[in-house]
């Protein structure tokens, strides 16, 4: 009988059946033929491997046998079956070493531009400015309240019934509560700061919204400038307990979920709001452009939260290019509408204040600011999201091409648009609870809200975070697309383990 010579083991077959006996092919299997092993190339990931190594040997009892396309030795009475199934959980091949030249061609330059512009507009701190006594602008100290006691609101004065105030309106409700009611003395020390050790008298009144308790740590605020029995005044309660244990129970549970991966993310979440507290707020407080930094700041957390949350791979490089394009579509939508929409930024007392103590900030680049950072940590879920998915695609189909694997991922996109899109509209809509409902009691239109200064800044902010979340779907799953499916023969992604497969799971040795 004559037997074809063996193929050759350097080069790469993918091979998606099984021949048996009969001559017919079967899915999930794959021949065994000298030179090669079913098992997959180091590195590659998303679960199973795509077949198993069956190799059928009618030769002579040593297993040693000739190379046939069907699987058979040429000659021979015993039958030997050899089995293999490889798992391989590992992280996806790399891309050759062509592309990630390329990549790295594109990103260095705009790494090295991210962090030099950091580097220019470093602010060095915040700018001293004379405290206004105002609103957030106060000096403040920590406090205690040490004893507690009911009294007459009458015997302290707290119960003045105004002129103009009617029974049937809040305030005269209000009031008339408070002339039959009982108020609360509490005597608050402060614990903090020069004067700490000193007492002073708080009196809290039945309808206020913040009622105190005996033993109650709590914030006060300091007015130099007024008389010294009225210079301290409770303005907040501490949380600082229960805020850190949450923040505990955060960071646990990421970690006990996440392991390595979550402590990672830790680790970019403390840098990204260093980033954002250290660069971005003082650069803006010093008279730099808003939009300039907040760019040059978001660029920076990008490049150090992905790369460190997910490797200093092709993947994770083909994520950053696509949140980089969906960010400079948002600014360049959020730039225009923002100016024709005249939206000033300044809506509100913390707006006008910040306008009031820095006049030279541009509050409506301020606003535009707010817009990019804010769609960046959406946009990181998104990209990386899309990026892995193309890239589990190739390894579950290595035959698939750009338009396939194109095709395939923007339909994951899709389900992934309609729950993002939902998260951010519920997410402002949230935020903006008390402002809605006094548009409701007021019986106003939709219309008239919508033409609100206030509520068109968050519809502005929505829609184009959102347009930019959705272009980053596309975007991405296209550039991933490309990336992945541009691998040369030969490139690591595409060399497969050699050596055919003798026994269960075991490479013969040549």
């Amino acid at each position: 009988m004559v037997t074809p010579s063996p193929q050759p083991p350097t080069e790469p077959t993918a091979t998606h059946g099984h021949t048996g006996h009969d001559g017919h092919e079967h899915d999930g299997h794959e021949h065994g033929s000298p030179g090669r092993s079913a098992e997959h190339a180091p590195g590659q990931s998303g679960g199973h491997s795509n077949g198993h190594a069956n190799g059928h040997s009618n030769g002579p009892s040593d297993g040693h046998s000739g190379g046939h396309p069907g699987g058979h030795a040429s000659a021979g009475h015993a039958h030997s079956h050899g089995h293999s199934h490889s798992h391989s959980h590992g992280p996806a091949a790399p891309v050759s070493k062509h592309l990630r030249k390329v990549i790295a061609a594109v990103l260095i330059p705009f790494a090295a531009a991210v962090f030099i512009g950091m580097a220019v507009l470093w602010p060095g701190g915040a700018p001293d400015h004379e405290r206004s006594g105002v609103g957030f602008d106060r000096q403040t100290q920590q406090g205690v309240v040490t004893t507690l006691e009911q009294v007459d609101c009458k015997s302290v004065n707290a119960a003045q019934v105004p002129t103009t105030a009617a029974p049937s309106t809040p305030s005269g409700r209000q009031a008339q509560a408070e002339q039959t009611g009982e108020c609360k003395k509490a005597t608050v020390e402060v614990t903090s700061g020069p004067d700490k050790g000193r007492t002073f008298v708080e009196i809290v009144q039945p309808g206020a919204p913040r009622q105190l308790e005996d033993g109650q740590e709590v914030v006060v605020a300091y007015a130099p400038d007024a008389p010294r029995d009225l210079q301290y005044s409770v303005i907040d309660v501490n949380r600082k307990l229960p805020m850190a244990l949450l923040a505990g129970i955060f960071a646990v549970a990421v970690v006990v979920v996440g392991r390595m991966r979550g402590l990672f993310a830790l680790i970019a979440l403390v840098v990204s709001f260093g980033v954002l507290t250290l660069f971005i707020l003082p650069a803006i407080l010093q008279g730099s452009n808003p939009l300039v930094v907040a760019v040059i700041g978001a660029s920076a957390i990008m490049l150090i939260a992905l790369y460190m949350c997910h490797g200093l791979t092709a993947r994770t490089s083909v994520a950053v290019l696509g949140t980089l394009v969906s960010l400079l579509l948002i600014g360049l939508l959020g730039s225009g509408f923002i100016d024709w929409a005249f939206l000033s930024g300044n809506t509100d007392d913390n707006t006008g204040l910040i306008h009031g103590l820095y006049p030279d900030i541009d509050m409506s680049g301020l606003l535009l600011a707010g817009v990019i950072i804010g769609s960046l940590g959406v946009l990181d879920d998104v990209t990386v999201t899309q990026t892995s998915a193309v890239w589990e695609l190739r390894q579950a189909d290595p035959s698939m091409g750009p338009r396939a694997l194109y095709r395939a991922a923007i339909r994951i996109g899709r389900d992934h648009i309609a729950s993002v899109v939902n998260t951010l509209v519920l997410a402002y809509a949230g935020a903006a609870l008390p402002l809605l409902l006094l548009f409701s009691i007021a019986n106003s239109s939709m219309g008239s809200v919508a033409n609100s200064e206030l509520v068109a800044e968050e519809i502005v902010r929505t829609l184009v975070g959102s347009i930019g979340l959705v272009a980053s779907v596309p975007v991405t799953t296209a550039l991933a697309a490309l990336v992945v499916s541009a691998d040369r023969p030969g490139s690591p992604a595409g060399v497969p383990a050699t050596g055919p497969v003798r026994g269960r799971g075991r490479r013969r040795k040549r």
